[in-house]
């Protein structure tokens, strides 16, 4: 029986969204395929309401790739790269790996990132590059981007700021415009409903003028070569044209139900969630933190969810545990995507059967 997903990621796909798939292959270095593509970013241009100077980008690849894009196009000489999770952790750990020099702003798993700490690390630091992770998926912590963005450009406007939000774009609110960040970034397993496979990123003009000044930017990972070729509506390597396909129906989809729309379903189902959580276990994010895409909660009952997972799969659901340190502390609730309100009133009713909450 195939298990509905409601874990962190990937997401559940529906049946509409595979078929795209089997449309049958064109080549990438056609006109056919460059209108197809150039009409995909047009859609994203709409739903991110990107102003001129900001313009999307599809990498086939996971999202993780964008942690290298930053470290081999982005960052000159210096990073600060805040951490509060696994794959915070895991930015930072990649640009170092980029031969760039990395200063890590360490805040404890559970909380927010702050500007006030980002502040107090950037003074007299010679920082030329700041990330920071949006929805950490391994806490269920979401970060203040839009405050962070606004006191970098009063306080800090020659640094580069990059938002890592796998798991919360098309499902949160991550406006370019709004955030003030040069980079945001998401995958399309997590709130694109999408198989894994591209990156999607919307990159500013500041962003691209950094990378005309960094050397050794690699092939797969240079920004300017990226955007040379989105100006002819193409990839400099060969992408995954059928997920593309998939990307293009999903567009459609988000535009018909609006980004306003989409936010308020997932903020719907979090709320529920969440107030479930709180009910029966605690929330591991400190209060005001918590995403709205993922729920992390703390197992104080030390209920097992292994075995939950297993009457679940009975009735055609999956649930996650804890991630890294906090595996056996934890668990997940995954609520993005083409989830909705009634879907997750369904599951944490089979939740309270099982465990008898």
């Amino acid at each position: 029986m195939h298990k509905k997903l409601l874990i962190p990621g990937p997401t559940e796909v529906s049946q509409e969204i595979l078929s795209e798939q089997t449309h049958p292959m064109i080549g990438h270095r056609e006109k056919e395929f460059a209108e197809f593509y150039g009409g995909i970013t047009s859609k994203l241009v709409k739903f991110f309401e990107l102003k001129e100077d900001c313009k999307p980008t599809i990498t086939t690849s996971s999202g993780t790739l964008w942690f290298d894009i930053i470290g081999r196009s982005i960052v000159k000489q210096k990073a600060l790269v805040c951490v509060n999770g696994a794959f915070s952790q895991r930015c930072a750990q990649t640009i170092a790996s980029c031969g760039k020099t990395v200063d890590v702003l360490d805040v404890e798993w559970g909380k927010a990132v702050r500007p006030e700490l980002i502040a107090a690390k950037l003074d007299g630091g010679n920082y030329d590059t700041l990330t920071v992770c949006h929805n950490e998926t391994s806490t269920g912590v979401r970060s203040p981007i839009a405050e962070i963005g606004e006191m970098l450009r009063k306080e800090y406007p020659g640094v580069i700021y990059a938002v890592d939000a796998v798991s919360s774009m098309a499902g949160d609110k991550t406006l370019p415009s709004e955030i003030g960040c040069d980079i945001v970034f998401g995958s399309t397993q997590k709130c694109f409903a999408l198989p894994p496979g591209l990156a999607i990123a919307l990159v500013n003009d500041r962003a691209i003028e950094r990378a005309k000044q960094v050397p050794n930017r690699g092939a797969y990972t240079d920004l300017i070569d990226i955007f040379e070729f989105e100006k002819k509506h193409q990839t400099p390597f060969t992408p995954n044209i059928s997920l593309l396909y998939a990307l293009d129906r999903r567009m459609d989809l988000l535009l018909e139900e609006t980004y306003d729309k989409v936010y308020q379903r997932h903020l719907d189902m979090a709320t529920y969630t969440q107030k479930w959580a709180k009910q029966h276990f605690e929330m591991f994010p400190e209060p005001g933190a918590e995403s709205i895409t993922v729920s992390c909660i703390q197992n104080i009952k030390a209920k097992n969810v292994k075995e939950l997972n297993q009457k679940l799969a009975e009735k055609g659901y999956m649930i996650s545990g804890g991630y890294g340190k906090l595996a056996e502390k934890t668990f997940r609730i995954g609520h993005m995507g083409e989830w909705n309100l009634n879907g997750i009133k369904e599951v944490l009713g089979l939740i309270d059967q099982i465990w008898g909450l």
